[in-house]
């Protein structure tokens, strides 16, 4: 990936299965967690938080984002995403269409990684216009 070295994307993904330690998922079992990284190495982490009424569920994605936002942080280079469901191995976990959006919303979908990852070893990275081609953007509304 270029601008990120192997080093802080192994520290990204490993930041990424601890925050999905911390997920809350009384109702699903499925835990989430996300590490995102700005452009000046720093790291914010979130996993999901479930709800019993659904609707007012968040995904790790948005819980990084948010908290990474609300910092004033607002360039972003990667996240790192980890998901894993209680008694089943570790997958692939890819963020739902509402996080793509968020995540369109704070980076350029061109430079902006998206690394989803079952361990260190086992992971895919994509740019996020792999993962929302023909996104809606803020470009748009110029």
């Amino acid at each position: 990936m270029p601008g990120i070295t192997p080093e802080t994307q192994e520290t990204l993904i490993n930041a990424a299965i601890q925050a999905r330690d911390m997920a809350y998922t009384p109702y699903s079992g499925f835990k989430v967690g996300a590490a995102l990284l700005t452009n000046d190495l720093k790291i914010y982490k979130g996993c999901n938080i479930e709800n019993a009424a659904y609707t007012p569920t968040n995904c790790a994605e948005r819980t990084a984002f948010f908290k990474a936002v609300s910092e004033g942080e607002r360039r972003f280079a990667a996240i790192a995403i980890a998901g894993w469901q209680d008694g089943k191995p570790p997958g692939l976990a890819y963020p739902c269409g509402v996080c793509r959006q968020v995540m369109m919303e704070f980076t350029n979908p061109d430079d902006f990684w998206v690394i989803v990852a079952a361990s260190k070893a086992e992971y895919n990275a994509l740019l996020l216009r792999e993962l929302l081609p023909l996104g809606f953007g803020p470009a748009n509304l110029l």
